[in-house]
């Protein structure tokens, strides 16, 4: 069975979405029958390249909040995270184009070390104090060096803003034409989706219905979930 998962690095609930995700594989008696393919989403792909910005002026330009609130939403992520076993960085974190971390994650997933490099740049924009956004091309390098590709395969398809473009921009027609206008989405095997950043339990329902039934993709009746979109990201409300 195929699980494709729909994700933007930058999207903080589906770093949380896929360990909730994982919780529920683990568990899953057929879970090596189980492969998992990452699949592109940008939620700003109209930003250029260049153009990094603190993620707490983000959130407040595009929620029209102060950064005091945008902050207790980040510490609210950050508790989400937590309860998940993820580190989290509530404050100075960037936010800028995944364009290339996504034509990445199709070179990786061409050498079966996706998943490797998906979590890495997870970690490395949610997680660790060097910038993702601002330390340029041997940022990227390194960690894809980390989950095992070649540096100068990949300083290659960096230098040449084509290679891999058309596959991320397949992801992405995909991504309209199966109605996900928002991510983290997960599609399984063709036959069930299920949007956002579920608890474990929903998906392990998924799995469960995915590997034994055959039929038209369908939604999970699953509730509200936390999930990005073109709008930007759903901000935690203090409990």
């Amino acid at each position: 069975m195929r699980v494709e998962i729909w994700s933007d690095i930058a999207c903080p609930w589906c770093y949380v979405g896929k360990a909730r995700f994982e919780k529920a594989l683990e568990a899953f008696p057929h879970r090596d029958g189980v492969e998992v393919v990452h699949r592109s989403f940008e939620l700003d792909p109209g930003r250029a390249k260049d153009d990094v910005q603190p993620v707490l002026a983000m959130l407040s330009k595009k929620y029209g909040m102060s950064e005091a609130q945008a902050q207790a939403g980040e510490e609210n992520l950050g508790a989400q995270a937590a309860a998940e076993g993820l580190d989290y960085r509530t404050r100075d974190r960037d936010h800028g184009n995944t364009f290339d971390l996504h034509r990445l994650l199709h070179l990786a997933k061409e050498h079966g070390r996706q998943d490797e490099l998906v979590q890495l740049f997870y970690r490395a924009n949610f997680a660790e104090e060097q910038s993702l956004f601002t330390e340029g091309d041997e940022r990227l390098v390194a960690l894809a060096v980390e989950a095992g590709l070649d540096a100068d395969e990949v300083r290659r398809v960096l230098a040449d803003p084509t290679a891999y473009a058309d596959d991320v921009r397949a992801d992405e027609r995909e991504a309209a034409e199966l109605g996900a206008n928002g991510v983290p989405f997960f599609v399984l095997d063709r036959k069930y989706g299920v949007s956002g950043a579920q608890p474990a339990e929903v998906f392990t329902q998924a799995l469960t219905h995915a590997w034994g039934n055959r039929s038209p993709l369908k939604l999970i009746d699953q509730g509200e979930a936390e999930a990005c979109g073109p709008d930007g990201c759903a901000v935690p409300q203090q409990q």
